[in-house]
Protein backbone atom coordinates (compact mmCIF):
# COMPACT_ATOMS: atom_id res chain seq x y z
CA UNK A 1 0.00 0.00 0.00
CA UNK A 2 3.04 2.43 0.83
CA UNK A 3 4.13 2.08 -3.22
CA UNK A 4 0.25 2.95 -4.12
CA UNK A 5 0.14 5.82 -1.65
CA UNK A 6 3.70 7.37 -2.20
CA UNK A 7 3.43 7.06 -5.94
CA UNK A 8 -0.08 9.08 -5.41
CA UNK A 9 1.08 11.84 -3.41
CA UNK A 10 4.26 11.92 -6.23
CA UNK A 11 2.05 12.34 -8.97
CA UNK A 12 0.03 14.88 -7.34
CA UNK A 13 2.92 17.19 -6.61
CA UNK A 14 3.87 17.09 -9.35
CA UNK A 15 0.91 18.01 -11.27
CA UNK A 16 1.21 20.66 -9.01
CA UNK A 17 4.61 21.80 -9.66
CA UNK A 18 3.34 21.53 -13.38
CA UNK A 19 0.41 24.00 -13.28
CA UNK A 20 1.55 26.61 -10.51
CA UNK A 21 4.58 28.64 -11.19
CA UNK A 22 3.98 29.83 -7.57
CA UNK A 23 4.41 26.53 -5.79
CA UNK A 24 7.32 25.55 -8.29
CA UNK A 25 9.50 29.51 -7.04
CA UNK A 26 7.96 30.33 -3.62
CA UNK A 27 7.12 27.29 -2.06
CA UNK A 28 10.10 24.82 -3.89
CA UNK A 29 7.35 22.37 -4.29
CA UNK A 30 10.36 19.99 -6.24
CA UNK A 31 11.93 19.57 -3.18
CA UNK A 32 8.78 17.73 -1.92
CA UNK A 33 8.31 15.92 -5.30
CA UNK A 34 11.67 14.77 -5.75
CA UNK A 35 11.34 13.41 -1.64
CA UNK A 36 8.07 11.49 -3.32
CA UNK A 37 9.36 10.40 -6.05
CA UNK A 38 12.72 9.29 -5.01
CA UNK A 39 10.85 7.34 -1.99
CA UNK A 40 8.52 5.63 -4.68
CA UNK A 41 11.10 4.52 -6.86
CA UNK A 42 13.03 3.31 -3.61
CA UNK A 43 9.72 1.69 -2.92
CA UNK A 44 9.15 0.23 -5.75
CA UNK A 45 12.48 -1.65 -6.04
CA UNK A 46 12.21 -2.90 -3.02
CA UNK A 47 8.79 -4.69 -3.25
CA UNK A 48 10.31 -6.13 -6.95
CA UNK A 49 13.40 -7.52 -5.06
CA UNK A 50 11.09 -8.99 -2.21
CA UNK A 51 8.28 -10.42 -4.68
CA UNK A 52 10.97 -12.17 -6.68
CA UNK A 53 13.14 -13.86 -3.50
CA UNK A 54 10.25 -14.16 -1.43
CA UNK A 55 7.04 -14.47 -3.41
CA UNK A 56 3.84 -13.34 -1.89
CA UNK A 57 2.16 -10.24 -2.70
CA UNK A 58 3.11 -7.48 -4.56
CA UNK A 59 0.94 -4.38 -3.12
CA UNK A 60 -0.15 -5.15 0.89
CA UNK A 61 -3.19 -3.63 2.30
CA UNK A 62 -2.94 -4.75 5.91
CA UNK A 63 -3.67 -2.05 8.55
CA UNK A 64 0.27 -1.62 9.37
CA UNK A 65 0.88 -1.38 5.57
CA UNK A 66 -1.77 1.57 5.52
CA UNK A 67 -0.48 3.41 8.74
CA UNK A 68 2.92 2.73 6.97
CA UNK A 69 2.12 4.59 3.72
CA UNK A 70 0.67 7.38 5.84
CA UNK A 71 3.10 8.42 8.46
CA UNK A 72 5.75 8.03 5.36
CA UNK A 73 4.00 10.98 3.44
CA UNK A 74 3.74 12.58 6.76
CA UNK A 75 7.62 12.53 6.85
CA UNK A 76 7.57 13.81 3.57
CA UNK A 77 5.71 16.94 4.07
CA UNK A 78 7.50 17.84 7.72
CA UNK A 79 10.52 17.50 6.25
CA UNK A 80 9.84 19.55 2.79
CA UNK A 81 8.32 22.25 5.72
CA UNK A 82 11.31 22.32 7.71
CA UNK A 83 13.52 22.88 4.20
CA UNK A 84 10.75 25.84 3.77
CA UNK A 85 11.52 27.02 7.48
CA UNK A 86 15.33 27.03 7.00
CA UNK A 87 15.43 29.02 3.71
CA UNK A 88 12.53 31.17 4.29
CA UNK A 89 11.90 31.87 0.40
CA UNK A 90 9.28 34.09 1.17
CA UNK A 91 11.37 36.13 3.98
CA UNK A 92 8.64 36.06 6.75
CA UNK A 93 10.93 35.15 9.65
CA UNK A 94 13.81 37.18 8.44
CA UNK A 95 11.36 39.82 9.41
CA UNK A 96 10.75 39.30 12.95
CA UNK A 97 14.81 39.77 13.68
Amino acid sequence: MWLVTTTFAAAITTAIWYISDGARKTYKIGFLNLILWGSAIMIFVDHVIGYLTEGGEFIETTPNAILLSIILVIVAILLWELVLLIQDPKGVLRSYR
